[in-house]
């Protein structure tokens, strides 16, 4: 069977797509515990993995693992400890990597 974000799986409340699932993330307001635009990034790249054929599980580790690596990345850039070229390149390995 091929996942896709129109697969049903039993959600908290019931039977619900993945694109369902998806959509309810984005509506609401995780703010005070992830920024939203973290979350917007981290199901974007969740979406996209889903629409490849990826599984849900493997799907969530490797958005997990974006948002993980970009913040890292970032937090490495504001203490100092990386340049801002070096930053540019990491960054933009990782969105090649997950993104295209």
């Amino acid at each position: 069977m091929k996942i896709t974000l129109e697969t049903r799986f039993n959600g908290s409340l019931g039977p619900v797509t993945l694109r369902e699932a998806v959509e309810q993330l984005r509506e609401r307001d995780l703010a005070c515990t992830v920024a939203s635009d973290a979350v917007e990034r981290k199901v974007t790249i969740f979406s996209d993995c889903v629409e490849r054929g990826f599984t849900p599980l493997r799907s969530e580790i490797m958005a997990a693992y974006y948002v993980a690596e970009r913040d890292a990345t970032t937090e490495a850039f504001d203490r100092g400890l990386i340049t801002r070229g070096e930053l540019e390149t990491r960054q933009a390995a990782l969105a090649r990597r997950f993104l295209t």
